[in-house]
């Protein structure tokens, strides 16, 4: 890529007429008021963000790409506007030297290496004996012959070597192919052997067309990791490609929307069903960079995810979901604030729809062409996509319930640039969970309902930092928490803690008298870090836990606001939270048990389960009010 394709690979040319130019959108381009001449009643000025030019109608007359509009609007020349756009594009402009030429012949030496390298391997899929099992997968999923040359699908052989005997007999050199990554140098330093073997080859091109890396499938089960590719390269950079984006450009312009799917077959099946418009990112998370180039072509765009990646159950333990799909090494992410920061720095339209379950979109368009059009039709915004998500097979009666969803939405909605698109999201929240509408704008900006403090036996229990959203506080989430914030302070008070428990007859703290999924890890970790001799426990824990915890852990490790406990009051404080703690949860489940048992008694069904389940639950709440109610001398 030259300095001045990279340059306007980077800088979108709406942003920057729109600094000076007041735009309004016309179809697919965009007119407004010619800044080069006076004018207040015609807006001739036109922008095809398509292209990267631009052209007055009026009495100007000219038009051009965005070099030439800043030329013709600061009156510089070419050279003083590469300079100014280089450095607002972050390029760094270089002169040009013989090794730099050098480097450009020998970067179309590559390209040409890997267009042999496509003919290579086609020849293989489809003139030898051991590319007939990789063409009758492809007959299997519905591939037909017109499709696999059009997307120019080939076959590595299983060998160590065929592809590098092959073109070391058309006089390229060992380092030809390794910069090429078509072959792997082995660990040792002694010699190279072929990457892909004895999988079925998808050529990658740049937008331009120009080949730059391979895609590659497993044929035999057994074979790990299911899909490889190139890896990075002088050519091959995955983080700025979109597989089928050349062949997709025109569709996606004359849609005037583009469709993200996850795989290759995907995008392939679905071009060949008259769905042209569909790119893939080939397994990585989308970057800012992707859809910029889609950006040029549209601001519709809509991500196509199965169920696993969208998250209906793994959206519930954060926003940042994703599986493993091409590369052991690579993820497709949902990240639902990543899309909306990429939505609004990008002026864009992004929306995501969710794939039926257990289906793939070659699979749909197979069995249903039409339906795939139904599927991208339906598909939502980001917001309300992950706000139904979160929703999906939860008791929306619950409290509980209601405050992880908003926790998880509200920091979305804040996200929204448009205010108008911000109330419009709140308002749904605020039916979705059956709430009223100014409880999500307290939370949003600081505000908190009144709480009930909890009771029972000689409670004494901090409230959380204000920081966390808790629209209405769980008695049982609130004494988790605190009991954390205790044990967090002093690890080692676990063992004294234990042996009380033990001492009033109850088993000792674990993981399982925490609900909360964050706060069974916290647990757990403090157990560990007791566990073993090599690090200070505190030390351990702060080593060992997860960036994705470690705001958890701050919010536990924040002042308290009474003061801190003595070792004597923290054990106290301590005992006394846990008895509480398992005193409210065994009430609970205590009260649904004997709901479900009155349920069947009066359907006659007498489960001798749920009556066992009853009983235990009798005697630990026996245990726990015994306990409490008499006074334990603590160690």
């Amino acid at each position: 890529m030259s300095v001045i394709e990279e340059i306007k690979a980077r800088i979108d040319i709406l942003d920057l007429v729109s600094e000076s130019v007041q735009l309004r959108r016309t179809g697919k381009n965009y007119t407004g008021f010619c800044p080069f001449h006076a004018n207040s009643r015609t807006p001739a000025f036109v922008v095809w963000p398509e292209t990267g030019t631009w052209r007055c109608f009026g009495q100007c007359n000219e038009g051009g790409d965005l070099f030439k509009f800043v030329m013709k609007k600061e009156g510089w020349d070419f050279a003083q506007a590469l300079q100014a756009l280089a450095q607002r594009a972050g390029v760094v402009l270089t002169p040009v030297t013989p090794e730099k030429e050098a480097q450009a012949e020998q970067y179309e030496r590559l390209r040409t290496l890997m267009e042999e390298a496509v003919v290579f391997f086609r020849h293989q899929l489809l003139h030898t004996p051991a590319g007939q099992p990789a063409l009758a997968y492809l007959g299997k999923r519905g591939l037909q012959p017109t499709t696999i040359e059009t997307f120019g699908l080939g076959y590595a052989p299983d060998s160590w070597d065929a592809l590098i005997r092959y073109f070391t007999g058309k006089n390229y050199t060992t380092e030809d192919l390794v910069q090429t990554g078509m072959v792997t140098e082995r660990q040792s330093g002694d010699g190279i052997y072929d990457r892909f073997r004895n999988r079925i080859t998808f050529p990658i091109r740049d937008a331009a067309g120009r080949m730059v890396g391979f895609g590659a499938r497993i044929l035999n089960p057994e074979d790990q990791p299911k899909f490889i590719n190139s890896p990075q390269t002088v050519l091959f950079d995955k983080g700025n490609l979109l597989y089928a984006l050349d062949q997709a450009r025109k569709a996606i312009r004359a849609q005037d929307q583009v469709v993200i799917v996850e795989g290759y077959l995907d995008v392939i099946a679905l071009h060949q069903a008259g769905y042209s418009n569909v790119v893939s990112p080939m397994g990585t998370a989308l970057s800012e960079e992707q859809l910029r180039q889609l950006k040029r072509l549209t601001r519709r765009i809509v991500l196509a995810l199965d169920p696993d990646a969208a998250g209906q159950k793994a959206t519930l333990r954060g926003l940042e979901v994703a599986r493993q799909t091409m590369d052991h090494s690579t993820e497709m992410a949902f990240d639902a604030r990543g899309l909306l920061r990429h939505e609004a720095r990008l002026e864009a339209d992004l929306r995501v729809t969710t794939l039926p379950e257990g289906k793939d979109p070659d699979e749909i368009v197979l069995s249903d062409p039409a339906g795939w059009a139904k599927i991208v039709e339906a598909a939502r915004p980001v917001v309300i996509h992950v706000m139904d998500t979160l929703a999906i097979g939860q008791d929306l009666a619950d409290p509980k319930v209601k405050s992880e969803i908003a926790e998880r939405v509200l920091p979305l909605i804040e996200d929204v640039p448009n205010p108008i698109e911000r109330d419009d999201y709140r308002q749904r929240l605020a039916r979705l969970l059956h709430i009223d509408e100014r409880t999500l704008l307290s939370a949003q900006t600081g505000a908190r309902p009144a709480r009930r403090r909890p009771t029972g036996p000689n409670t004494q229990v901090a409230q959380p930092p204000a920081k966390r959203l808790v629209l209405v506080a769980g008695r049982e989430e609130v004494l988790e928490f605190h009991c954390l914030r205790m044990l967090i302070r002093q690890p080692e008070v676990l063992y004294l803690l234990d042996r009380n428990l033990q001492k009033a007859g109850l088993t000792r703290l674990s993981f399982q008298d925490f609900e909360r999924a964050d706060h069974q890890e916290m647990i757990s970790l403090i157990i560990q870090s007791l566990e073993q001799d090599d690090l200070d426990a505190s030390q351990y824990i702060q080593e060992k836990l997860p960036d994705s915890m470690q705001d958890l852990l701050n919010e536990l490790l924040a002042p308290i606001l009474q003061g801190e406990p003595t070792p004597e009051k923290l054990i106290e404080d301590l005992f006394r939270s846990v008895m509480n703690l398992r005193y409210s949860r065994t009430y609970k489940h205590l009260d649904q048990l004997i709901f479900m048992q009155k349920d069947d008694q009066e359907k006659g069904d007498l489960r001798s389960d749920i009556g066992a389940a009853v009983n235990l639950c009798s005697l630990a709440r026996k245990a726990i009010d015994k306990a409490l109610g008499q006074h334990v001398q603590l160690d």
